[in-house]
């Protein structure tokens, strides 16, 4: 072998020292637990994502014949209507029933403490 300067013959061939295990398992330990972050991130990316195209493509959107609906019944539920003049059976709008039906129940409790 020729002549090299700074080579000498006692170092061919091997290292004289082993690397440092710890130091490689640390970084391996690094490694791995930033990909695992790296993809638990990258997956709640794609779920917000395909959350959000899914809202905007079916659920956003609202039909005309639900819209025609919710306007018939927000018609038949807020109105006033005769619905037998013999019998006098009248509809009358959703709140004030609601309101009725509290204000009969409130009387019949007043009734009831009183006779106690």
């Amino acid at each position: 072998m020729p002549d090299i300067p700074g080579n000498k013959p006692s170092d061919e061939g091997y290292e004289k020292k082993d690397i440092n295990v710890a130091k490689v398992f640390m970084f391996v330990a690094l490694a791995a637990g930033f990909l695992v972050v790296a993809i638990l991130l990258l997956n709640n990316y794609f779920t917000e994502a395909t959350e959000e195209q899914v809202y905007s493509a079916v659920l956003k959107p609202e039909s005309v014949a639900l819209r025609d609906l919710r306007a018939r019944e927000d018609g038949i539920l807020n109105s006033y209507k005769l619905l037998d003049s013999a019998k006098g059976i009248y509809q009358i709008p959703i709140e004030r029933a609601m309101k009725v039906m509290a204000d009969e129940a409130f009387r019949e409790s007043q009734k009831e403490e009183k006779a106690k």
